[in-house]
């Protein structure tokens, strides 16, 4: 029985379906740009990309600390 998702990986199913790319297409794309603070990355998801403020801070969560969400 697979577990459900917990903490920001709960939201990656509607991430993906409403800003059309793939957790890992957006993380290459939040590495890319340089910005290393958890601010930074989500202002610019917000501003470049339309994302909301719950769906940036989570990917962002998620991006810079993927050791506290490991399965």
């Amino acid at each position: 029985m697979a577990t459900k998702p917990h903490g920001p990986a709960s939201y990656f199913p509607s991430i993906e379906a409403k800003y059309g790319r793939t957790i890992d297409e957006w993380k290459a794309a939040m590495r890319a740009t340089g910005l290393t603070s958890h601010k930074e990355l989500v202002e610019w998801l917000k501003t470049e990309h339309g994302f909301g403020h719950g769906h940036a801070g989570a990917i962002t969560q998620h991006h810079l600390h993927p050791e506290k969400w490991a399965a």
